[in-house]
Formats: structure tokens, sequence, C-alpha cells
């Protein structure tokens, strides 16, 4: 083919591998293509799309020549959509000289992208926007096509050892030029000064583009991370989004938006309306999102560390730093901070209080932990000890304290409103405890926030500006601001730009908080008791379960009572790991907020010791009104919590219960007729008998009346002038109608035909067995069945 005809077929090749930008067109569907189920798709996809493979070659022969594809800007993430739609242009220099009005005719904004940009644009997004198609298997995320492609790239073009492995071209001796400024096709107010790149800076002094070949290393590497980063993390609400702004933009777009209205028919309420719209799109993260951005986060964190030691000598570092190194030394807070901790933010503010939120949560203890992914790797040793976080991390955790100290309390506010009786959602609880709780950790957190704290020096007014103006992941070629030393300056600086100045700072270690993570101490106590109770509860009931109760013909699930919960399907595993999960959690977080172990020792026999005398649990929290029994706040929050609950049983007439899985419709409703009948026709007959104080009485007694009826005790708010209804003594053969006795009946009548005794005289035999059973239980039970009805 001809350049001009891979020109023209290049986006239709796009589409039908990324798919469509509005879900039309489906495309390989990378997302759900693994290699367990469809091993040949797999394998040709990953060939076919690996940075040396033929697409790529595809990408970089039709760069050499310059070619342009439209990108609509109504598919970008909602807040850079509503500000280029506002004519501001996005600081991040992805979008500088790229948006151009549509011709005539055309509808929308586009982007104007070189052909790696238009590759890289529809890959990434494919991850938020394609649909999943409906699959009969369970699909692993970090197994498909899509997670090993975005790892693939990762490693080629943000590499953590060597360079980045030049592009293949077709010229003889030269190489891919990177993209050249363009003049913009529609005037934009910027949200500040035009910064230069780095990538400029580095060739501002060289005759040609194509000369120094690392500078093509950067520009793909940094357009690469970009890219990503909008995609995947520029998602929030507009009130975020105006508050991120600086003073200085907001009073430039407001002069933009009164000379806009003084002219023709351009209405700005019209504008900011269309912008508000355009936020009112609700942003959800799927599961497979989160893992994607955590495989980012964990790459980025192994390539900055990848960073060569400075040099002792000032002047050998200006000679000697590679575009490549400068970038490793800025990727994270110029790029990634910012919008991570917003993506962050709306994920612990909107995502569901379930086990899901686990993918969350390792992605943002990932991004706490840089000491994980260094090159220096920890000495393996026996003993399973937290190894000490060394001190040359403090600058990090410093420049980073919003992302340990607000989210933690962001946490600590979802772990008070989940079931900590859950494993997953105990093992949540221990992972945040352990990793807070890793040796020096809580005391480089305290020093950030004593550094915050301090009271403000007298600053020049050019570095106080640093506080008025927040870097929004703007490419880090720009220019850089003077070097500073005073660490409690850049704490401020961390906060300031990422909240505001008018953000009141709420300490991790100051009483509000502490009161927080004591409150979470007594929840996780009441769990444990909780899970302690259910685990006796449930091995109560396999006891009760034993081989004479089989052969009870009133089995026990006819009274309708439901004793069940989500642990008893799990099983007794889990509820002992959920039990070690919450007592290392208790015990992590005593250790970070030095609790006293007085007070948690008694906070767990307080909470051992609200149990009955029985040492069932108590009913929730209610108070007593002319209606009955009404659930308190604090007794919703128990139900919700599953920390106290009713026991729901069946108080009608327990011949009407609905027919059970385990028995027979049409025997149940024949059963019930026939037994009604002989109650109908014998019911004077038999309260005589069970009126008698004899051998006789006691006999009837046992055996027709049902003491589950006549018991009294609440075990709902019900109305409390309800009384039980007395059924009187009668007949019921339901028990006739469960499948447990009839193949009961069938095997007795199958082992005596062994013994050649005919169904008559096995009839014979079990009536006669059943009698002196019956006498026997007669005997025993007296003592304790309920006479009174």
């Amino acid at each position: 083919f001809s350049l001009k005809e891979l020109h023209g077929i290049f986006p239709w090749l796009v589409e039908s591998i990324f798919g469509s930008l509005d879900g039309i067109i489906v495309g390989w569907n990378l997302r759900c293509l693994q290699g367990r189920t469809n091993p040949t798709e797999y394998s040709v996809a990953l060939d076919f799309l690996d940075p040396s493979g033929p697409m790529m070659k595809l990408v970089y022969k039709l760069q050499a020549e310059e070619y342009r594809y439209d990108f609509p800007v109504s598919y970008l993430p909602g807040p850079v959509k509503a500000s280029i739609q506002e004519q501001v242009l996005p600081e991040c220099s992805l979008y500088h000289n790229k948006v151009q009005f549509p011709s005539s005719g055309g509808l929308g904004l586009n982007l104007a992208l070189n052909p790696f940009e238009y590759y890289m644009f529809y890959f990434a997004i494919s991850l938020i926007t394609q649909k999943s198609s409906p699959v009969t298997h369970h699909v692993s995320p970090s197994n498909s096509a899509y997670f090993i492609l975005v790892d693939t790239y990762l490693k080629c073009f943000l590499p953590t050892e060597g360079s980045v492995l030049p592009p293949p071209s077709s010229n003889p001796g030269g190489a891919i030029p990177s993209p050249t400024p363009r003049s913009p096709a529609v005037p934009f107010t910027s949200y500040g000064m035009h910064h230069t790149s780095l990538l400029k800076r580095h060739i501002a002094h060289q005759p040609s583009v194509n000369a120094d070949p690392a500078s093509q290393e950067i520009w793909r590497s940094e357009t690469l991370l970009q890219i990503f980063v909008e995609m995947w993390l520029h998602h929030y609400s507009l009130e975020m989004y105006q508050k991120m702004q600086s003073p200085h933009v907001k009073l430039e777009v407001l002069h933009y938006r009164l000379s806009i209205s003084s002219k023709h028919h351009g209405s700005p309420a019209q504008s900011s309306y269309q912008a508000l719209h355009a936020y009112q799109e609700s942003f959800k993260p799927t599961e497979e999102h989160v893992l994607v951005v955590r495989l980012l986060v964990k790459h980025l964190h192994a390539f900055s560390n990848s960073l060569k030691p400075e040099p002792l000598s000032p002047s050998a570092h200006s000679h000697t730093a590679s575009p490549l190194e400068e970038f490793k030394r800025v990727v994270i807070p110029r790029f990634v901070q910012e919008k991570l901790y917003i993506f962050l933010q709306h994920c612990f503010g909107h995502w569901p209080l379930d086990a899901s939120f686990r993918a969350v949560l390792e992605m943002w203890l990932s991004y706490l932990q840089p000491w994980r992914y260094a090159p220096e790797k920890p000495p393996q040793s026996a003993e399973p000890l937290l190894r000490s976080v060394s001190e040359k991390w403090a600058s990090f955790i410093q420049e980073n304290l919003l992302m340990y100290t607000k989210l933690f309390i962001g946490f600590l506010n979802r772990a008070l409103r989940t079931d900590l009786v859950s494993p997953k959602n105990a093992l949540m609880v221990f992972r945040v405890a352990k990793v807070f709780a890793q040796p020096n950790l809580a005391e480089m957190i305290l020093k950030g926030e004593q550094l915050f704290l301090e009271p403000e020096l007298v600053i020049p007014h050019r570095q106080h500006r640093l506080f008025m103006t927040p870097t929004l992941g703007g490419s880090f070629l720009s220019s850089w601001p003077p070097t500073i030393t005073d660490a409690s300056f850049k704490v401020k600086s961390h906060v300031y730009s990422l909240e505001g100045q008018d953000f009141q700072y709420k300490q991790m270690f100051g009483t509000e908080v502490r009161n927080l993570v004591l409150k979470l101490a007594q929840l996780i106590c009441q769990a444990q008791q909780t899970a302690k109770s259910i685990s006796d509860h449930s091995a109560e009931a396999m006891a009760s379960q034993s081989f004479f109760s089989w052969f009870r013909f009133t089995p026990s699930e006819m009274n309708g009572s439901y004793t069940g919960n989500d642990l008893d399907e799990i099983g007794q595993d889990s509820i002992k790991k959920t039990d070690e999960y919450l007592e290392k959690a208790l015990e992590y977080l005593c250790q970070i907020f030095k609790l006293n172990e007085a007070q948690v020792t008694q906070m767990m026999m307080k909470c051992g010791t609200a149990q009955d005398e029985n040492g069932k649990k108590q009913l929730p929290d209610c108070i007593e009104s002319e209606d009955g029994l009404i659930l308190t706040p604090l007794g919703r929050y128990q139900i919700i919590n599953g920390l106290r609950r009713f026991e729901v049983k069946y108080q009608g007439d327990t011949e009407l219960q609905p027919i059970r899985s385990y028995e027979n419709a049409t025997l149940v409703r024949l059963l019930f007729r026939l037994s009604s009948a002989l109650n109908e026709r014998f019911a004077d007959q038999m309260d005589v008998l069970c009126s008698r104080e004899d051998f006789i009485g006691r006999l009837c007694r046992y055996h027709l009346i049902n003491p589950h009826v006549i018991q009294k005790i609440r075990y709902s708010p019900v109305v409390k002038d309800r009384t039980s209804q007395n059924w009187g003594p009668r007949i019921s053969l339901r028990f006739l109608a469960s499948y447990r006795t009839l193949m009961f009946l069938l095997i007795i009548y199958f082992i005596a035909s062994w013994f050649y005794i005919g169904p008559v005289g096995c009839t014979f035999i079990i009536l006669v067995g059943y009698f002196l059973y019956a006498v026997i239980m007669t005997f025993f039970s007296e003592g304790w069945k309920p006479h009174e009805h």
C-alpha cells in the first residue's frame, strides 16, 4: 500500500481494533480476550499490537509524514471537554495547538492528533467507553490482552533499565520527527502562561529535531503517560474542577466571558450551562479500570525509583543528566499526584460499601508504599516482621501528605459503615492497619503534619504564588520553579495546591480522628463477639443434627425459624480468619495511635458482657411504645452492621406454613385435608384425653400439643397486645410429606424385605417401635414440656 492509502485506512483500522467511541463497533474486545479461553486470537492480538509489531510500525511510518487525524472533543473526559467547550485551554500540554473548529457542516470541536497520539487515545479510552460483551466464563482482568498490552507499553516507553528503544524508521539514518508546534485554529484562554517543554528546552539550541535521539524517547514517553493519565484519571465533579483552578485563572476566565458576552450572539450563560451539563455525566469507574490504574501506579514507582543517584558535582549533573533521567525525577509529582488524589477521593466517596472496594484500596496502598518498588530488595527474614520505612522516603510522604492523612480518614468513615463480620471487609481493615503500622511510617506522617501546622514565615511574593497557582498536571516540560529547601513550605504548597487556600486541615493524629479510631476499635470488638456468637450457634446447630434427630417425626425446620448468616455459608475456617484479621487490625491500630491498652481491654470486656445470660445476642436497641417496640437509630445501625438482629420465627399456625422445598406439595395438601378431617371428627375426644392427669394424659399432651405454638417469646418487634393463639390438641400428618421421611420409610421397607418381612408386618413393627419411643420420650420430657395452653 502507498502512504496515501495507509493514511486513509488508518482510522478504520484503529476503530476495528479498539471499537468505535460510541460503542457501536465492538472491535477485538481486548478486555475480554484471554489466553486461557482463546489462545490463538490472544497471541495474534499481542503480536500485532506489540511496540515492535506491525501496527506500531504503521504508526511510525505515518508519523514520519506528519499526518493528522481528528478526534472528537465530545469523547474526552468531562473536565477537559467542558473547559474546551468554554474555550478555555486545559493546562495539560497534550491539548495545546490541537483544538480545531469543525469544518463547514461539521459538528463539534476536534483535536488534530498525530498517528501515535491517535492510536494511544483510542487504546486508552477503550478501557472506559468499550462495553464488555456478555461471556459465560469468568474473565480475570489481570489476564486479559488489554492488561498485558498496558504493561508492555509501560515497560517499553517508560523503561526502568536502559533507554526507550528507538522507533523503526523507513528513512535511512533518520529518526521519526517529533510533532512540530502548530498555530492554534481557535483563540483560547489558557489556564496560565504557556509552558516551555522540557523536550523543546533540551533541543532548543540544536539545528535539527532529528539530531538528538534522546528527544524522541522523551516525546513518546511523555505523550504515552499524559494520554493514560488524562483518559483514566481526569474525572471529577464540577465543584472540584472549579476549586482546582487558581484565583488568577478564574479572573482571566471571567474577563474573557465578559468580553464575549458584549459581542454578537455569544451567550456565556448557555456556554456555562453546556459545561455544567457535561460535568453532570456520572463517572463510575469499574474494578477493571481501577486495576489498570494500579498497574500504572506500580510501574511509575518502579520507573521513578530507577533514577540514577545524583552526582556530587552540580556541573557534572548539568552535563550528564539525560532527558529520561529528568523525566523520572518529576514524573509522579508533575503528572500523576494531583489527578490520582482526586480520582481516589471520588472512589472513596462513591464506591459501594462492599468487598469490591478492595481494588481501590490496593491501588491506594500501592501508591503509599513506593519503597516496595525500589531496586534494592529487603533481606528475607524467617519471621514475618514489618520492615521499617527508611528516612529517605520522608520527603515523598511530606509531599503526598493528603494521600496518607485525608484518605485514611475517608477510609475510617467507610469502615465505620461496613459490616466488619464479613471476612472480606475485615481483611480490608487489616490491610490498611498493617500498612500504616510499618515502623517509622506513623512518625514521618506526624512530622509532615507538624511541618504543615508550623506558622507561616514571611515568604517572598514570587514563591508565595506557588500557593495560589497549583500545577494542574501539565507537562513536566514546564519552566522550573526556584529551588525550595524549606520542608514546611513544600508541605503547605502540596496541601494548598490540592485543596485550596481555604482548606481546613483535619489532623490524622488529632483528637477528632482519634475518637473515630476508638469507635472503630469498639466496632471491631463487637464484630469479634458477633462472629464468635455465630460460630458457637453454628456449632450447636451442627451438634443438634445428630443421628437420632433424623428419626424425629416433627423436624425442627417446621418451626419456621431462620438463624442463618453469610458466615454460615462460608464456613468455620473463614470465621476464624475474620477473628484473626480483626485481632491483628486492632493490634496495629493500637500501635499507630498509641491507644491505651487498658482502655482497649476494658472495651473488649464490655463487648463481651453485652450478651444475654444464655450467651445469645441481645435484641437491637428499641424503645417501648403503645404500638410495641420501635427501633432507635442505634438499633438500625446495629442491624445494618450485623451487630444484633431479631430472631425471625414463624408464629402462626404451623399447618399453614408455606410448602418447603423438602416437601411434596401434593402430599402436603392431601395430608392437611386428612388431618383436618380427623381433628374435626375427634376434637372432643382428644380434649378429654389431654386433660387427664395420668400417664395416658401425659402421652397425649406430648404428641398432640405443639409446644412451639403456645410459647409466648417475643422474637420480633410485634405489637405487644398480640397474644399467641391456642390451637388445642390436634393430629398433624404433614411430616409424612417430607422427602426425608419418605426416604427413611423406603429404606426400612427395603431392608425388611431382606428378612422376608412383608409391608404389613413392617408397618406393624414401625408402629410398635414408635409407640415405645413415644412412651420413653413421655417419661423423659414431661418435666420440661409446657402444660398450660
